[in-house]
């Protein structure tokens, strides 16, 4: 993802990590099993698991919500991750919302996750300020 590129929720910066795209550098599968960015799913599973058409899927790509990851032979692979933002949509749709419009919901709650992970996270960094001396 590069400037000119808006954020989507399906483009973590974490997924290019070697677990990510089956390049385990141990050639085994630990730590692939609890690893929700792992792609582990195919398009088939992943439909039946929400109860989705392949279609639909297919559509949260051209949508570039998810972008799944490709198999050697071209399938799309998605993760645990991937497949959550698919439910959301699933949800937001079926409740009445436009495919576009659930995605750029979709979009921002992950993007105020993340910022709310940040914030965290550099609270807990940062330095104790001391209290306001009271005037003697």
């Amino acid at each position: 993802m590069n400037a000119s590129q808006p954020a989507r929720a399906g483009d973590r910066q974490d997924q290019q990590h070697p677990q990510a795209i089956g390049q385990d550098p141990s050639g085994g599968l630990e730590g692939k099993f609890d690893d929700e960015d792992y792609p582990a799913y195919s398009m088939g599973r992943a439909a039946e698991m929400l109860g989705v058409t392949p279609a639909f899927l297919r559509s949260l790509d051209t949508a570039r919500l998810i972008v799944p990851q490709r198999s050697s032979g071209g399938h799309r692979r998605y993760s645990r991750y991937q497949l959550r933002l698919a439910q959301r949509a699933r949800d937001l749709i079926d409740e009445g919302t436009a495919l576009e419009a659930a995605c750029r919901i979709i979009i921002l709650e992950d993007q105020l996750a993340e910022a709310r992970r940040i914030n965290a996270e550099l609270q807990q960094h940062r330095p104790p300020q001391n209290p306001p001396q009271a005037p003697a």
